[in-house]
């Protein structure tokens, strides 16, 4: 019998070797050929991103997509970029990593009860991917949320984070108390059937660099996750 952690493994290796959205697979690919200056000496990782950390993980986070210089460069989600720099600091802070910097996959970061996915595997063109394209992924984040079996917090990182983990949530079968829930940083959210969800704004740059998502912030969002997770 196939255990849940094989079943997720397996997915995983599916999500590495995806080609469903021929305008991003053009774009994550062109990206790790042509490269940067700064960084024109590493091999770019250039393939869809697979989830990192522990499929028993009571804490899940969901981004948006890898960066194109960043997750698409590094293989690891929210490595190698600015908003890395923000989460893993912050989960270092909590508990939640043994490190608090997350620079490449063979780093030595280990996350602790925490795993990282993601709405979009592909780092999109200017940031900005299609509706069909989320779509597409969804499939597999759907599929990743009926094998995560152990988790009591959803921390979503960003609207569309947010909105597209409530569409999968509903795409399997799951309630969600009317009326929908709405986006805005800090809500929380309990589900009938399943784990505390925690809405956070983007730990881009244009959320951090602008002072609309401070460090302060930021914190307090995974501070209030850990105060659930120890309850």
């Amino acid at each position: 019998m196939i255990s849940e952690r094989d079943k997720f493994a397996g997915l995983q290796k599916t999500i590495v070797g995806c080609r469903k959205c021929p305008r991003l697979v053009e774009w994550r690919e062109q990206v790790a050929n042509e490269k940067v200056k700064r960084y024109k000496q590493e091999k770019y990782w250039g393939r869809p991103l697979p989830s990192f950390g522990d499929p028993g993980a009571r804490l899940i986070i969901i981004g948006l997509a890898p960066a194109a210089h960043g997750g698409n460069r590094t293989g690891r989600l929210f490595t190698g970029d600015r908003s890395g720099d923000w989460l893993f600091e912050t989960l270092h802070r909590y508990g939640f990593s043994n490190q608090p910097t997350s620079v490449r996959r063979d780093d030595g970061l280990e996350l602790s009860d925490t795993l990282i996915t993601a709405a979009l595997r592909c780092a999109p063109p200017g940031n900005k991917p299609l509706p069909d394209e989320m779509d597409n992924c969804r499939l597999y984040l759907r599929q990743e949320l009926q094998l995560l079996g152990s988790a009591s917090v959803v921390v979503l990182l960003g609207q569309i984070a947010f909105h597209d983990f409530f569409k999968a949530w509903h795409e399997i079968g799951r309630q969600v108390r009317a009326p929908m829930p709405k986006f805005h940083h800090g809500a929380e959210y309990f589900l009938p059937e399943g784990p505390s969800v925690i809405a956070s704004y983007h730990p881009s740059q244009q959320n951090t660099q602008t002072g609309r998502l401070t460090r302060t912030m930021f914190y307090r969002i995974f501070h209030r996750a850990r105060i659930v997770l120890d309850q």
